[in-house]
């Protein structure tokens, strides 16, 4: 699928403007929306003795019917009550109305070339052409066809708020709306693509923003004009700064009590029509480790929360590895009796080490895939039965030891842990060159690998600011709200935090 428009420069068709005869314009309209079965063009006559054309076109797919029928029926519905009854309307009447008053309704406007006709109709408006006139009325008739606002999925609730965002932009926008109460919260709108048109909106406190990181996203932002965005993620992909880092340089959420606290926090978010899915940037490595959750818990148990969180960060990424390198390069590190046990459960298995944890992670991923894609109702139970089906199996088959099942296993609870599923994601693919490092230099190479994240990490940018940011550079002020979660009524006293208070 292209990504970008080849249009090219405007054609003549592009920026003819609106022709006073009617048929010239239809005669536009059917070669511009060629083959476009749901396509209607309705024509009518009005004026003393009918003696008057106009006609309306729309996208029958577009648009609501209960209201295009009721416009049908009445041109008075059509035009200002002003023109008086609307047997007596002429195009004159018309078109000395609107060139005197312009439109006062919300829900039309005046339409000055054709490719702006395009631009209306495409977005489900309904255009209408008025003889002797070289401009058009626009009405918003738009159907909206979205699903109502329910739990988030991807984001379980324990406590808190469980409105989950929805496919449609305004409401999204309304809840957060909700939940901020002020001017303050600015919202700018952009218009992406040839084909799609798709319409974002950049969404920042403007008493709390980092206004250089602003800038640096509204600069991405004007490469991709011509791009066809259908999801949040093709944002995500174009605005980030290591484009190959297995690392996510940015959050996602369904919540708006999580965009909310985000934007609170000095955060820009980014909404897209026809997702559900929030960007929230720039993203920090510490805030991949944190729920807005976390603030609905006391202080001591949401600290812990977080502490375990980061300990199951660690499991994920090298439990497969640590047990690779001490059985194959430092059993002198492990314990004369789990050695014992460990040289008896690998007894009889025909691979070494590294083998096995690879045909078992293969399996453990290609099970949780499989749960991913199966439909939600036997998604879970083909997992889980298949998990414990095959580990059996296996070791009863002598491919895997006991030993290794649970490693795996461990491994793959604990990258459920983490809030952001694509940090999860990140670990799965890194674990990958660890468990080779330790496979041919041992704790050398697993010390190695830790280096090469550490570096990695350290250097890494998200719209220019550190990604380790506010442990590389330190800034202890901002340590409250990272590792743990102190007490609300600290935070509420801190002048740094903008969780809770001005930006100073």
């Amino acid at each position: 699928m292209n990504s970008t428009s080849d249009a090219g420069p405007p054609s003549e068709m592009d920026i003819q403007p609106i022709s006073p005869a009617l048929g010239a314009n239809l005669e536009w309209l059917g070669t511009r929306f060629e083959d476009c079965a749901d396509l209607s063009i309705f024509q009518w006559h009005y004026g003393p003795d009918l003696r008057h054309t106009a006609f309306s076109v729309y996208f029958d797919s577009l648009t609501e019917n209960k209201t295009i029928n009721y416009m049908k029926s009445s041109l008075q519905d059509l035009v200002p009550h002003e023109l008086g009854p609307a047997a007596s309307v002429t195009p004159e009447d018309v078109i000395r109305f609107f060139g005197s008053h312009g439109v006062s309704s919300q829900y039309a406007k005046l339409v000055n070339d054709l490719q702006e006709v395009t631009d209306e109709i495409v977005t489900g408006h309904l255009v209408i052409f008025f003889n002797g006139w070289n401009q058009a009325l626009s009405y918003k008739v738009a159907l909206l066809i979205t699903r109502q606002v329910s739990e988030p999925v991807a984001e379980s609730v324990v406590h808190g708020p469980r409105e989950s965002t929805v496919e449609n932009l305004q409401k999204n926008i309304g809840m957060i709306r909700q939940r901020l109460k002020t001017p303050n919260l600015k919202l700018e709108k952009f218009i992406f693509g040839a084909e799609t048109k798709t319409e974002i909106n950049i969404a920042y406190l403007i008493n709390a923003v980092n206004l250089e990181v602003l800038t640096e996203l509204k600069e991405r932002l004007s490469r991709m004009k011509q791009v066809n965005v259908l999801d949040t993620s093709f944002i995500e992909e174009w605005i980030e700064d290591s484009t190959y880092s297995p690392f996510p340089q940015f959050r996602y959420t369904e919540r708006p009590d999580t965009a909310a606290a985000a934007l609170l926090d000095g955060k820009i978010v980014v909404l897209v029509e026809g997702t559900g899915s929030i960007l929230i940037c720039p993203g920090l490595f510490t805030e991949m480790y944190q729920s807005s959750e976390d603030f609905y818990q006391r202080s001591i148990i949401a600290s812990l929360i977080r502490m375990m969180r980061i300990f199951a960060f660690f499991i994920a990424l090298s439990l497969p590895s640590i047990y690779i390198a001490l059985t194959t390069f430092h059993p002198e590190l492990i314990p004369t009796v789990l050695l014992l046990a460990l040289m008896n459960a690998r007894e009889g298995i025909p691979f070494p080490a590294f083998y096995e944890a690879a045909i078992m992670e293969f399996f453990f991923e290609l099970l949780r895939e499989a749960g991913a894609r199966m439909p939600r109702q036997i998604g879970a139970t083909i997992s889980i039965v298949g998990a414990l089906v095959i580990g059996e199996a296996a070791i009863s088959a002598g491919i895997a030891s006991p030993t290794m099942v649970v490693v795996v296993a461990l491994t793959g609870i604990a990258s459920f842990a983490i809030p952001q599923y694509n940090m999860a994601t990140a670990l799965r693919i890194i674990k990958i060159p660890l468990m080779i490092l330790s496979t041919f230099l041992g704790g050398f190479g697993l010390m190695i690998g830790y280096l090469w994240i550490l570096l990695h990490l350290t250097s890494l940018r998200s719209l220019g600011q550190p990604y380790l940011s506010p442990l590389a550079p330190l800034q202890p002020k901002q340590l409250m709200d990272t590792i743990i979660r102190a007490p609300l009524k600290v935070l509420l006293r801190s002048p740094r935090n903008k969780l809770f208070g001005s930006k100073k």
